[in-house]
């Protein structure tokens, strides 16, 4: 059975989730063990040449070992709760009024679990880290004065106390969560609690740490997510649960691009570090080997595990245990095995220390720049983004996807629409992998550009794609009586009290201006403009805000409110103003934003940051002034269009009520128009006028 599948499932009477004989446990003991062995074997084999090449005293045994054992308990916790969470969410269904039924309930407590020995981890990893850093031994860290004291001064401590605040709150959500619907804020806080660690060790410095960063931040969530899935899955199924079927079956189709996703994402990682000629050469290749190797095996091993599991399932009853244990528990190894390697590569220095050699420039923003921008190089200089210019190509391939499931079944999907989606992901591509995006972190005035694409242009092109509405129409209905699936999905999403909040006028026009202001003329951008991972969340608002604003004004999908075209005109009206101030508010700024950071690039050659500055407020003026025009003109289109259907609607009731209304109206005119008698006597007098 398939999540669009339109046939009634027949459903057990109830769901025990139960385990009498703790395999689930058992599994995870296995999980921690194994991990912790592979990843103590690959940090004793490398402790040494760490030592040496950083220069730092030993802390001792404990921090040695320590670490990388709190990593691989930590992560694997995480994995736990990642996909327990997104078992409740996803995998198996709630019930009909929104409340997560047995399986789901269940899910979430085991998520809550999973999540508090991920805070303590984390904050176990805080003193660790510091005593790592400072070779200072791990009682001396302890004493609360040297600990507080080192706390302001290293990275990692600061990052380690994130995630535990992130894991904290996913804890307390999914332990009270009872609806469908509060799956998702618990899934956030577990994804966010994930990120600290893509921004901490070798990936995070010297050169292409861009790369290095975003490759990590796709590798380690997807890597939670199939390992965590699996376990959250087979528990689910070890239990009895009523929809091992469903859960299995939906599982897999994750469980395929995450393998993918998990192997080149890896590959990248280890090669922004070292050349081809290191992998076998060096200890860092041979452990990364290794693990490809592991994931590999892996993936072999949960195609077979998946086959066998979901025929089983299909085609008995009662199906078999041994089947289950016996797949799990290799797969399962494997992946142990992956993570502990995981864990020892990140305190296993790669072949050059990514500090050696590095440009200022470099080092800031992971690869050097040569000139000035130029239109050859805006157009040319191609640097692609895992994250975003990842996303752009896939969205083009899933929206014609579904254009095509749409024709070969004969139904029509307007060109204009294609066209438009299609050059928004273009344009997404463009914006952050081009030139754009090359030069956008090192000028202020190409940092604009590339901002007004993604607020004012690509938004507005994606909206016309209407890709909403070809969901619903491309995903076939679950069918009466079978689990939602994801057209249901969207549609719960669209009409929910949260989708109806977002998109309030005054927040969608707060979210969309009002951030420009928050952001560059109230300090936020030079507190944050050295972070990685601030550009990345940057970026990301830009394209939601952009693209909520004109889903509310010019979009052609259904929303969860809807207001008159008059209405949407006065939206547009009252956002022009203070996008123009803006523009001129930022022309008219006597100091230079983020004036520090833009020097400390030392670019190679010289210009003059306060007119680089002042041709982005230029930028910001101009550009969203166009695109808001166009909105204009979108909108007087459909308001065209809505008295056109309005016209036809009343020509078929004319129709088929043979012209009744318009026979009535010309009767009015006439009586209005016929002689009425006089006031005395019998004779008519004609009306005046």
């Amino acid at each position: 059975m398939t999540a669009t599948s339109t046939t009634t499932v027949e459903q057990p009477a109830r769901d025990r989730l139960n385990d009498p004989s703790g395999v689930r446990s058992v599994l995870i003991a296995l999980l921690v063990v194994v991990g912790s062995i592979a990843a103590v074997v690959v940090t004793a084999a490398s402790a040494a040449t760490a030592l040496r090449l950083t220069g730092v005293p030993d802390p001792g045994w404990l921090t040695t070992y320590g670490l990388p054992v709190m990593t691989v308990i930590g992560q694997i916790s995480a994995a736990i709760g990642f996909g327990c969470v997104v078992l409740a969410a996803f995998f198996v269904p709630a019930q009909e009024d929104g409340t997560l039924d047995a399986g789901g309930f269940r899910a979430m407590r085991w998520a809550a679990t999973s999540m508090i020995i991920w805070v303590i981890c984390a904050l176990a990893m805080i003193p660790l880290s510091i005593s790592n850093v400072s070779g200072a031994p791990l009682s001396e860290t302890l004493v609360p004065k040297n600990l507080i004291t080192a706390y302001g001064v290293v990275a990692d401590g600061r990052y380690w106390l994130w995630t535990a605040i992130f894991a904290a709150l996913a804890a307390v959500v999914a332990r009270v969560t009872m609806r469908w619907g509060w799956t998702f804020l618990a899934m956030a806080l577990v994804f966010l609690s994930l990120m600290p660690s893509a921004l901490l060790g070798h990936s995070s410095s010297g050169g292409a740490h861009d790369l290095a960063t975003n490759s990590l931040i796709l590798h380690i969530v997807t890597a939670a997510l199939w390992m965590g899935g699996l376990l959250a899955v087979l528990a689910y199924a070890f239990g009895d649960g009523r929809w091992r079927t469903l859960a299995v079956s939906r599982y897999s189709r994750v469980a395929f691009w995450c393998l993918f996703i998990v192997g080149i994402s890896g590959v990248i990682n280890a090669l922004v570090r070292m050349s081809l000629g290191d992998l076998f050469t060096t200890t860092y290749g041979l452990v990364a080997v290794a693990k490809f190797v592991a994931v590999v095996i892996a993936g072999l091993i949960g195609g077979l595990h998946r086959k066998y599991t979901i025929r089983e399932l299909e085609e008995t009853d009662d199906p078999r245990r041994s089947l289950f244990v016996r797949f799990a528990a290799v797969e399962l190894v494997v992946f142990a095995v992956a993570f502990g390697f995981g864990a020892g590569l990140s305190r296993t220095p790669p072949p050059v220390l990514g500090t050696a050699n590095v440009s200022p420039m470099e080092l800031k923003i992971g690869y050097n720049l040569d000139g000035p921008p130029t239109l050859s190089k805006l157009l040319f200089d191609w640097r692609f983004d895992l994250i975003f210019g990842t996303f752009a190509i896939v969205a083009a391939i899933v929206y014609l996807r579904g254009v095509y499931r749409l024709h070969k079944r004969g139904d029509r999907w307007p060109v204009g629409r294609t066209v438009s989606w299609l050059l928004g992901c273009a344009a997404l591509l463009i914006a952050t992998s081009s030139g754009f995006g090359r030069y956008a972190p090192a000028m202020f005035s190409i940092h604009m550009m590339s901002h007004m694409m993604l607020s004012m242009l690509i938004p507005v092109l994606l909206v016309l794609g209407g890709p909403v509405t070809l969901a619903l129409r491309a995903i076939p209905p679950a069918g009466r009586g079978n689990p939602p699936g994801p057209r249901e999905w969207i549609l719960t999403a669209i009409h929910s009290p949260y989708s109806r909040f977002i998109t309030n006028p005054f927040i969608v026009v707060t979210l969309f201006v009002g951030s420009f202001y928050v952001l560059y003329l109230g300090g936020l951008f030079d507190a944050v403009v050295e972070n990685h991972s601030a550009h990345l969340l940057m970026n990301l608002h830009f394209l939601v805000s952009g693209y909520l604003f004109y889903w509310l004004v010019i979009g052609i999908d259904p929303a969860p409110r809807q207001i008159s075209p008059m209405a949407k005109l006065g939206v547009v009206w009252g956002s022009l103003p203070f996008h123009a101030f803006f523009g001129v508010a930022l022309m008219m700024t006597g100091t230079v934003i983020a004036e520090a950071y833009y020097r400390s690039l030392q670019h190679p050659w010289s210009f003059d940051m306060a007119a680089d500055q002042r041709m982005g407020g230029g930028i910001a003026w101009a550009t969203g002034e166009f695109p808001l025009v166009l909105v204009m003109l979108a909108l007087l289109v459909q308001w065209r269009r809505q008295d056109d259907r309005a016209a036809r609607r009343f020509d078929r009731k004319e129709e088929r009520d043979d012209d009744a209304e318009l026979e009535s109206y010309n009767q009015m005119l006439r009586e209005m128009n016929s002689p009425v008698p006089a006031a005395h006597g019998d004779d008519a007098v004609e009306p005046k006028g």
